[in-house]
């Protein structure tokens, strides 16, 4: 995308944005229900902190925040495509964005991964039965300060569309960064072909005050 059409990128832009923010909130009410129902519980069992599990999570919550800001500024730049600022805006925090999903998708996918091998055993972390190894996909013998019940399964369906918008966050941020690079490219050519002209009337103004040598 080296040139950027007015016309119809102003509209692709708009909806760009409102894409951004429909799956920045999507995001982070799943990290949300994800942290409420499951993570509070094995957070800092017995002072074991689960950092796979945590750190993967708030990742997701802040990636969903900053599309949400991300949506936001790609939608006052729609209408305003020549401000210089909100343009320099646009590219910082898409790009800001676009890092943040991508460690988002590469926690989570971790997080799945470690869950999967481990039939979630530090899922169950927070239980108190330690004699024999737990797994969350049969936690019948468990005793437990929440509710077991398809905890495995709960926290995989929420996960991996988790993952998956993140992934959308990444590709709509990298295309608010290009719009945005390509805003500031045109900005920039038409800022010194104004230079350019001013100059060139300034230059043409100087020598016709010059007073003729041959009158």
């Amino acid at each position: 995308m080296c040139t950027f059409d007015k016309d119809k990128g102003s509209r692709r832009l708009m909806k760009k944005g409102l894409t951004l923010i429909l799956v920045g909130h999507v995001n982070f009410i799943l990290g949300a229900i994800v942290h409420g129902n499951v993570l509070r519980h094995i957070s800092k069992p017995s002072q074991h902190v689960t950092t796979e599990y945590t750190t993967a999570n708030i990742i997701s919550v802040s990636s969903g925040l900053l599309s949400i800001t991300s949506g936001i500024i790609a939608i006052v730049v729609s209408k305003n495509l020549s401000l210089s600022k909100l343009q320099i805006g646009l590219l910082i925090v898409s790009f800001l964005n676009a890092l943040l999903s991508t460690a988002c998708s590469v926690g989570l996918l971790l997080a799945i991964s470690v869950t999967i091998a481990n039939n979630g055993q530090g899922l169950m972390q927070g239980c108190n039965d330690t004699q024999v190894p737990i797994n969350a996909r049969s936690p019948v013998s468990a005793q437990c300060p929440f509710d077991t019940t398809r905890i495995y399964d709960t926290t995989l369906a929420l996960w991996i569309p988790s993952a998956a918008l993140s992934l959308a966050e990444v590709g709509l941020s990298v295309w608010c960064f290009i719009v945005g690079l390509a805003l500031r490219r045109s900005s920039y050519i038409k800022e010194q072909l104004e230079e350019e002209t001013e100059f060139s009337n300034q230059r043409k103004h100087l020598i016709g005050q010059c007073p003729n040598p041959e009158a």
